[in-house]
């Protein structure tokens, strides 16, 4: 029996690495998700919102990473019956939805991701995510397997969080400190005191819950106060950021010059 289990939402689920930490894949390229998949990060987000990656390139870039022992998180360009299906047929088995709102849009993605009596995803045999119909049991277990983490990147959504968390299918949910900062009028600050207040606030209300929360920050000393603040899992930067900081950083050093500082709001995805 070919097995399906989806290890990142065990982590989810309190087993394994405590927190899952993580990294951002902005490059778009199967080379540098693989190679990143081998440094040591438990997870990576491989970006469908920001990133000009369509479902072929991403079944690439999950075949790298499958050669890695990192997991694949898929973050969705949107919360799209059609592209959501594709995705989980191409291989994805955890999804993060940007942008919800409330509980009815929560409801659609979860409905989305599952297939009947729980939700509307098309049935396909034979795919990636299947094994290409050799995981004889995957679709009894798939709608167990499939994760749902939801992003909440707005105050509004903030304050609607306990409704979009009790929906059920709901696995996690996200917020998005770029897009919330931007929100409240401090647009690539997401260190300002009411951004991280509201940072803070979210995760508090997370647990209250009942759900496990995430956040991307960009660097480790951001990620650190995530963390202090409650937050089940993380992700630091991206393959780009660290790329290019550290290309930076040696530059200087031959140079003799100060790099320039990378933005804060640079990974804040």
């Amino acid at each position: 029996m070919i097995d399906i289990e989806n290890r990142f939402k065990r982590w989810l689920q309190g087993a394994g690495p405590r927190p899952p930490l993580g990294t951002w894949l902005m490059a778009a390229a199967p080379a540098t998700a693989e190679a990143m998949g081998h440094t040591g990060f438990d997870f990576l987000v491989v970006d469908m919102e920001h990133v000009p990656i369509e479902v072929a390139d991403l079944a690439h870039i999950l075949r790298a990473i499958g050669c890695t022992p990192a997991e694949a998180v898929v973050r969705m360009a949107w919360n799209d019956q059609v592209l959501i299906k594709r995705v989980l047929d191409a291989g994805a088995q955890t999804i993060m939805v940007p942008f919800i709102q409330n509980a009815e849009e929560a409801r659609q993605a979860v409905s989305y991701a599952k297939y009947p009596p729980h939700g509307v995803r098309g049935v396909a045999a034979i795919h990636r995510s299947s094994r290409f119909g050799r995981a004889t049991d995957y679709l009894k277990r798939a709608n167990d397997e499939v994760a749902v983490i939801l992003q909440v990147e707005t105050p509004e959504a903030i304050e609607r969080l306990p409704e979009i968390a009790a929906v059920p299918g709901v696995d996690a949910l996200f917020v998005g400190p770029g897009d919330l900062s931007a929100a409240m009028g401090y647009i690539g600050n997401i260190a300002h005191p009411e951004v991280q207040a509201l940072i803070e606030k979210a995760a508090k209300d997370c647990h209250a819950a009942g759900k496990p929360v995430g956040i991307v920050g960009p660097n480790p000393e951001m990620v650190r106060r995530f963390i202090d603040y409650g937050y089940d899992f993380a992700a630091m930067a991206s393959d780009i950021a660290m790329m290019t900081g550290r290309a930076s950083d040696w530059l200087g050093t031959l140079r003799g010059s100060q790099p320039a500082p990378t933005p804060a709001a640079a990974a804040a995805y």
